[in-house]
């Protein structure tokens, strides 16, 4: 992990009210950009979907959860956001790399444990983080995510390939984030990217990429990575498909699935295959809730989480 002494920060908050604190820390070779808010001993990361940020996915929660009770810390992935350069690009293992990145990030800032609230893509990091770095993760809540890739999936991304087919509402605060060209090709590689997953036999990264001390308890995983296998639909079996399914078994936090009954991205399955491979997880269901429930439904996502992350452990 690489920890310069490069910290910008800047207070975006009102007077009389807890500032927002906005700054750059150098890890592990890039400058990723962050955003904390909070007083609380409770430390919470919050990790983006594609082509997210802080400021563009978690309005709702950087404003309105608990600043008494937690330190929120919002963060832009590498190639996300204000964490550029670099360019994003999508190796087989960006999930991976994104989730030592956030954790990194966390203990740079000197934060000792964190919980984690993760959104699509950031909800996969956060399960690939809590398997791979447990003893750091105190609990984990996460939406709209995905262990796997499926046939139905594929058709799905590839409906979201061309932005400019997008809704407006959706389109243009990315745009004005990152400028069309920029958006429209990363997006072009996102697809592509995700994609690569279902034509790895196992869905793990080829032998010459994988670090057998990258996971924990390698023959646990191994053991869990068989059972996984074998539980998979039959078309994740045939094709690949495999993104984190063979460490959910690895998972020991405290986890909190939630789910978007009209969510057109992520099928109710995905849902379901997380929590029953997750030990001692909680599956809540929102019957109106689509992708984005925690910002069309901000108060009760916001309650939810917080009762979640409050509640005593038994």
């Amino acid at each position: 992990m690489e920890c310069k002494p490069f910290i910008v920060r800047t207070d975006e908050g009102d007077p009389g009210s807890t500032s927002i604190t906005s700054g750059k820390v150098a890890v592990n070779g890039v400058h990723l950009h962050y955003q904390q808010t909070g007083e609380g001993e409770h430390a919470v990361l919050l990790l983006p979907g594609m082509l997210g940020s802080g400021e563009t996915d978690f309005g709702p929660q950087i404003k309105n959860l608990s600043k008494k009770l937690f330190t929120v810390v919002a963060w832009d992935p590498r190639g996300y956001g204000h964490s550029r350069p670099p360019d994003r690009d999508f190796p087989v293992d960006f999930f991976e790399r994104d989730a030592k990145d956030a954790v990194d990030l966390m203990k740079t800032l000197k934060f000792k444990k964190v919980s984690l609230l993760g959104w699509s893509d950031g909800g996969i990091t956060a399960l690939i983080a809590a398997a791979k770095y447990p003893s750091y993760i105190s609990k984990m809540v996460i939406w709209g995510a995905n262990a796997y890739v499926t046939d139905e999936d594929e058709a799905i991304y590839q409906g979201i390939r061309d932005v400019s087919k997008w809704s407006e509402k959706t389109r243009k605060p990315l745009e004005t984030l990152y400028g069309y060209d920029y958006f429209a090709k990363t997006c072009e590689k996102w697809v592509d990217g995700i994609k690569q997953f279902k034509h790895l036999p196992d869905g793990r990264r080829p032998k010459h990429q994988r670090n057998h001390r990258d996971f924990p308890g390698r023959k646990q995983q191994d053991r869990t990575g068989a059972r996984l296998f074998l539980t998979c639909p039959r078309n994740v079996v045939t094709n690949g498909g495999n993104i984190c399914r063979h460490l959910l078994l690895l998972v020991q936090c405290p986890t909190l699935i939630v789910h978007g009954e009209k969510d057109p991205l992520v099928p109710r399955f995905h849902a379901d295959f997380i929590h029953e491979h997750v030990r001692g997880s909680r599956l809540h269901v929102m019957p109106e809730g689509k992708h984005n429930l925690h910002l069309r439904f901000a108060n009760e996502f916001n309650k939810l989480a917080e009762d979640f992350l409050l509640e005593k452990s038994p």
